[in-house]
Formats: structure tokens, sequence, C-alpha cells
């Protein structure tokens, strides 16, 4: 699934990185905690959250994330929002929960990450 695709099933704007649109996310996962994305993640996958401060920004580029969905509205600050610009990965903001956003993707397709 695109991320073109994904902004519009999240009905999202995206906040940084819309020329990466076309980029193919192969999974998601969903977690607050960060311990937990470096654990259970998978490559080329998306990342949907309702923290929004840079270190998730980090956490992505570590654990080979290709982008981030923040929930909620909420709206990362400049800071996150340039790092993310750095890194290359586009951030996308919907209004949903996170387990709506999650049944939303899972429910057109998009697989969750697999346990280790």
């Amino acid at each position: 699934m695109t991320l073109r695709e994904i902004a519009e099933i999240l009905e999202a704007d995206v906040v940084a990185g819309s020329d990466d649109l076309d980029v193919t996310i192969k999974n998601a996962c969903s977690a607050d905690m960060m311990s937990a994305v470096l654990y259970y993640h998978t490559p080329d996958s998306l990342l949907i959250t309702g923290l929004t401060q840079p270190h998730v920004i980090r956490t992505a580029e570590i654990a080979g994330i290709k982008s981030i969905v923040f929930v909620l509205d909420k709206k990362p600050g400049a800071d996150t929002i340039e790092l993310a610009r750095q890194k290359k990965i586009p951030i996308l903001c919907t209004r949903f929960c996170m387990y709506t956003a999650s049944g939303k993707l899972y429910e057109a397709g998009l697989p969750g990450c697999l346990f280790k």
C-alpha cells in the first residue's frame, strides 16, 4: 500500500514529506512506547502513534520505519518536523484515534507487524 493511499484512508494531513507519498508501506505497527517499536517493528513499516516528540523520529530511523502517523489531531512541533525532513521520514496527522486508524488500515489490507 502506498503512503498516498494511507493518507486517503486516514483522511490525513501530510505535515512533512509530501514528495514521498508513493513510497510502499508493507505493514503497520501502533505504539506509544518506543521500546516496543524497536522490538516489534519490521522494515518498511508505518508507525501509528500519539507521541509527537523528536525521539519518535530517531526511533523510526533506527527501526527502518518509512513513515509516521500521529493520531488524535496531534501536531508535531517545528523541531520534530525539521528532524523528519532531515531524515526523509514523512509525517501524517489524522483525527482518528490509534485504534480506529489501525483498524481502518487493517480493513484496507495493510497487515500488522509480525511478532518476533
